[in-house]
């Protein structure tokens, strides 16, 4: 029986990825509550949100 691939999700939407990284940079620069705001005004997911500034480590790798 063949191995079974790792799926990776891929980015996709680079204006989202690029909208999201800003959102980790202002919660590093400033607070959650500022970042939690600059992403809501991008209309990004809830879950979305909730992954990337409470669960770091649920993000995903970057690839530089």
């Amino acid at each position: 029986m063949p191995a079974i691939p790792v799926v990776r999700h891929v980015r996709v939407d680079q204006k989202m990825c690029d909208i999201v990284n800003l959102g980790i940079a202002v919660q590093a620069a400033f607070s959650t509550l500022c970042a939690l705001e600059y992403l809501k005004s991008y209309n990004v997911a809830p879950e979305l949100i909730e992954r990337v500034l409470l669960h770091p480590e649920q993000r995903r790798q970057s690839l530089h």
